[in-house]
């Protein structure tokens, strides 16, 4: 994790997850949290066990992490956007709870893509990392050859 953006997309990985665990810890209770509920709880408490490896894959900069990740908040977030959008294309107004689960479930959505496209654009900079402070000295094969031609003409008495 090299890039200033992974950095911040991991942080709202973690924010999202917790605000969803706030979200099905109060459904729990019997209480919605600002008008929202899980859709369905027994996928939403798998999906939250399934982030915190979806969240080491992206750390470790691993490309099936972020397709699982999307893949998960796709099934179950997609499903809830496409409700809301009928009612919205039916000229129907949102209640207060739908308008901010319609957004949550926009922001699942996005999320997930946002860290895609972050690490597919940083895949080959993992692939061959450059940096300027070892690179002159690894990968230098003229320097290689002169200092092994220098250690052979030391002559050090030992005693």
């Amino acid at each position: 994790m090299k890039k200033f953006s992974t950095y911040l997309l991991v942080m709202f990985m973690i924010i999202f997850w917790i605000v969803r665990i706030i979200i099905t810890l109060m459904s729990q209770f019997g209480k919605d949290f600002m008008g929202m509920v899980p859709m369905n709880e027994t996928f939403e408490i798998a999906i939250l066990f399934a982030t915190l490896l979806c969240l080491v894959l992206v750390v470790k900069r691993k490309l099936i992490g972020s397709l699982l990740y999307l893949t998960l908040h796709a099934i179950y977030f997609g499903g809830d956007i496409t409700n809301k959008l009928s009612i919205m294309a039916n000229n129907d107004p949102l209640t207060l709870g739908q308008s901010m689960q319609f957004m949550f479930s926009m922001l699942g959505i996005i999320l997930p893509l946002a860290v895609l496209i972050d690490l597919l654009l940083d895949k080959n900079r993992k692939n061959n990392p450059k940096d300027k402070k070892t690179d002159w000295f690894y990968q230098n094969e003229e320097f290689d050859r002169k200092l092994d031609d220098r250690a052979d003409k030391n002559n050090y008495r030992t005693m």
